[in-house]
């Protein structure tokens, strides 16, 4: 009894499933009185039970040149009756011309079932396992307007649903053909040239799309020619710099208004014009950008020269602060020109319809690959942005980083560059240099201590060395030592080898302090090496193996 009453409700449950289905997909449609009443019977050879088999229809029929049988693929409802006879032939032929030529098709997206259904669809899209009635084809822009192009499923009476264009769209035909028909130019070039070659191009785009490219690039390099003289013969250094900064976006500019020139006067077909307008766009933002870049990079370096050796200096701790937060406004800048560049493309590329990339946008997957890939790219200019903020390392400031004494030369996006004092440049990645203790010299007072350590006897008179010291300080110019009460020497250690002592420093300016510390322990040595000739115990008598 329990199997026969599981088997009933499993039964029960499957026609109640399969009943709301058919109800859900009789309610999938737009009801109608008439449509195209003016057309007559519909031929047997028209099939509009799908999506797919109405765009197949209206290719097949277009190539046998029935634009009268493809009329029925069209919802002529915008049309008089009187007139559909007459203007539906003429509007499915316009709709072809413009399908092929500005639309790319993805037939993916068109199911080949009376329903509409994606049964492929993933479990968290919008429409899936749900009957639809209407399909989005393609989205063509006029004055920043879309104009959708779309099929829909209605449904006459009692009749089996069809699907046909839109009404809406067969609306739009008129002017949508008025935009993109063949121009001027291209209806004076021979007829086999407007022919199809392959890959949905015709045959003057086979030829005429590399030669926009030369001509493109050839007026580019002789741009930037133009601007390399002109730059020779400017008379101002000023403005030397100035016509070097524009030569780069000078000829991405000049490049890409070719480019939009040769678009406007000829309509090229969708897979081109898909690439065309971002490209468009990635040309003009990347004129923009470089020109900033280069212009700010060049007034910049008249306010603050970075490779300035009094920048170093510990008396212009203001100009470093300041050099620092310059270049911060520039890293700033750029970013926000990136990301409103960024913008204008992506806006301008309608990628996510195309290729197969609608899954991988709809999924997010798309953008887990892209910020895994850039992870690192924006960690560290997360980074950079924190040290120039917190101010712990200023272009000029003095640093001991793993064991270099090094300046900061640079704070970039991803690396800091710094200049160890033997003339080498470190380039380290800022999320590293962020993570790793290092010392900072000039950071807050310009007086500090280089302590000199020196292990002598135990018999060693420190006393004396004391006195030796403070001779050897008298050598050394002024202006290079602290306050002379900072000076100090101390026993800071022992073994059984003897006493460590500690000869304390005090220097006025971090940047010469090492090169000061090295000056001063050569001469200590010296006067003790003089003493210990003189029969006096300085140095302990320890064998190299005992040393270890």
């Amino acid at each position: 009894m329990r199997c026969i009453a599981r088997y009933i409700l499993i039964t029960s449950l499957w026609i109640s499933t399969g009943l709301f289905n058919a109800a859900a997909a009789q309610d999938a449609v737009f009801e109608s009185n008439v449509l195209n009443v003016g057309l007559g019977e519909v031929p047997d050879t028209v099939d509009r039970s799908s999506p797919q088999s109405t765009l197949e229809a209206l290719l097949d029929l277009a190539e046998l040149q029935d634009f009268k049988s493809a009329a029925h693929l069209l919802n002529l409802s915008p049309v008089p009756v009187s007139e559909q006879a007459e203007k539906g032939p003429e509007l499915a032929e316009k709709l072809y011309e413009i399908i092929t030529r500005k639309v790319v098709i993805d037939w993916t997206d068109l199911i080949d079932r009376p329903d509409g259904m994606d049964a492929n669809a993933t479990t968290d899209g919008a429409v899936a396992g749900q009957a639809r009635r209407s399909i989005l084809l393609w989205v063509l822009i006029i004055d920043d307007r879309p104009y959708p192009i779309r099929l829909d499923r209605i449904q006459v009476g009692d009749t089996p649903p069809v699907w046909v264009f839109s009404q809406r769209s067969v609306a739009n035909i008129e002017k949508l053909h008025a935009k993109f028909r063949p121009s001027r130019l291209e209806e004076a070039l021979p007829g086999w040239t407007r022919e199809i070659a392959f890959w949905h191009l015709m045959w003057w785009e086979v030829f005429g799309i590399p030669l926009m490219l030369v001509l493109a690039g050839l007026s580019g390099v002789l741009t930037h020619k133009a601007l390399s003289r002109v730059a020779d013969n400017a008379r101002r250094s000023f403005r030397t710099e100035i016509v070097q900064s524009t030569r780069m976006p000078a000829m991405i500019f000049v490049m890409t208004t070719i480019i939009a020139g040769i678009s406007a006067m000829f309509v090229f077909s969708g897979g081109v014009s898909t690439f065309i307008s971002p490209f468009l766009a990635l040309g003009y933002v990347l004129t923009t950008l470089i020109l900033v870049i280069n212009v700010i990079d060049r007034i910049i370096d008249r306010l603050v020269d970075f490779d300035d050796v009094s920048l170093k200096s510990a008396q212009h701790d203001g100009r470093r602060s300041m050099a620092t937060k310059i270049s911060l406004a520039r890293r700033i800048l750029i970013v926000a020109i990136f990301v409103m560049g960024a913008g204008i493309v992506m806006t301008e590329a309608n990628l996510f319809r195309t290729f197969g990339f609608s899954l991988l946008a709809s999924a997010g997957a798309l953008t887990l690959i892209l910020g895994f890939a850039a992870r690192e790219v924006l960690s560290n200019i997360m980074s950079s942005m924190q040290i120039a903020l917190n101010q712990s390392a200023r272009i000029g400031d003095k640093v001991l980083f793993k064991d270099h004494v090094c300046h900061v030369e640079r704070i970039n996006f991803t690396f800091v560059q710094l200049r160890v004092w033997t003339g080498v440049r470190l380039v380290v990645p800022v999320t590293e240099f962020v993570a790793e203790t290092f010392e900072n010299w000039t950071l807050q007072e310009t007086n500090m201590k280089r302590l000199i350590e020196v292990k002598v006897a135990h018999t060693a008179d420190v006393e004396n060395l004391r006195q030796i010291f403070y001779d050897v300080i008298e050598t050394v110019d002024a202006e290079e030592l602290g306050d002379k009460d900072e000076h100090l020497v101390m026993v800071t250690d022992h073994d059984v080898f003897g006493q460590e002592v500690t000869f304390a420093l005090s220097c006025a300016d971090p940047n010469t302090s090492f090169v000061v510390s090295c000056d001063v322990r050569e001469k200590l040595i010296s006067r003790m090496q003089g003493l210990e000739r003189t029969g006096v115990e300085v140095f302990p008598e320890a064998e190299p193996v005992e040393a270890v």
